[in-house]
């Protein structure tokens, strides 16, 4: 397996990727939901949620520990609406954007010469538009065939930078921390896993996933 050589850092014996989904695989943007969701009356929105730190309510949604219609409730609590959750889920939804056809290719590439692995901290309004949005453009009925494990944070009841979700990974797939690539848009929830041993990069905007990646395929 030949060194990765990521910036101006090499990544020796690299046998295994987890890859971040928003920002990484999935292109992302915060600002389409918040002006979607003040278009339906929701105006405060930015103060309930931030890229720092999320309130109580969107750590426990994204650890899937209420349920959709709960989460709603408690939006519509917050922020003193009655926003009908069609409507809700159509604006919070547009935060999600697209995912390039060259990164689906990329990611079949690499899962033949890499274990490949997805860790996201997402909830079950987004995925279920995911879903949706990889039948209709992929014929793909979710991500399950681009990585040999997925890991979502709903569904695990964990989310990052919390080191336990690190370690479930890692002892769940049965991976060496020193021999693992963690990819992610987010310093800390690399710092998060460096501190496990796990070797870690964190993509910038103006990084393609694709140039970076592909001569390794």
């Amino acid at each position: 397996m030949p060194n990765l050589i990521l910036g101006d850092k090499e990544y020796p014996n690299i046998q295994n990727i987890i890859f971040d989904l928003g920002g990484v695989i999935l292109n992302i943007d915060y600002q389409r939901a918040i002006a979607g969701l003040q278009n339906i009356g929701i105006h405060d929105f930015d103060k309930l949620y931030t890229l720092s730190g999320q309130t109580k309510l969107f750590d426990n949604y994204d650890k899937g520990l209420i349920s959709p219609a709960e989460f709603r409730d408690g939006i519509r609590k917050a922020t003193h609406t009655n926003i009908s959750d069609e409507a809700f889920n159509n604006a919070w939804n547009l935060i999600l954007v697209d995912i390039p056809n060259e990164r689906i290719q990329l990611l079949n590439d690499l899962k033949k010469k890499f274990k490949t692995f997805l860790l996201s901290n997402t909830n079950e309004i987004h995925l279920e538009c995911l879903f949706d949005y990889m039948n209709n453009t992929f014929k793909l009925k979710n991500l399950d065939p681009l990585f040999h494990k997925i890991y979502y944070s709903c569904r695990i009841h964990m989310r990052k930078p919390d080191s336990d979700i690190y370690l479930h990974v890692l002892n769940d797939s049965k991976l060496i921390a020193s021999e693992t690539l963690f990819i992610d848009d987010f310093q800390q929830n690399i710092d998060a896993a460096q501190k496990l041993g796990i070797l870690g990069y964190c993509l910038q905007k103006e990084t393609s996933l694709t140039d970076l990646l592909t001569k390794y395929i």
